[in-house]
């Protein structure tokens, strides 16, 4: 017994909605939470820090 292209649609149409939402979730926890901080400011100022500066 294999499955069928209607099961299939039938799974992702259900699930893949509320998969999709835990996996936003789960994303916007981790950028959010407070001992990441550190780790995201260095990575923003870290672009800027040794290599824009103008030619001399």
């Amino acid at each position: 017994m294999g499955i069928d292209h209607d099961t299939l649609v039938g799974f992702a149409k259900s699930w893949g909605l509320f998969y999709l939402v835990a996996f936003a979730v789960g994303v916007v926890i981790y950028a959010l939470w407070p001992s990441n901080r550190k780790r995201f400011d260095r990575a923003k100022k870290s672009i800027l820090d040794k290599d824009d500066k103008p030619w001399t």
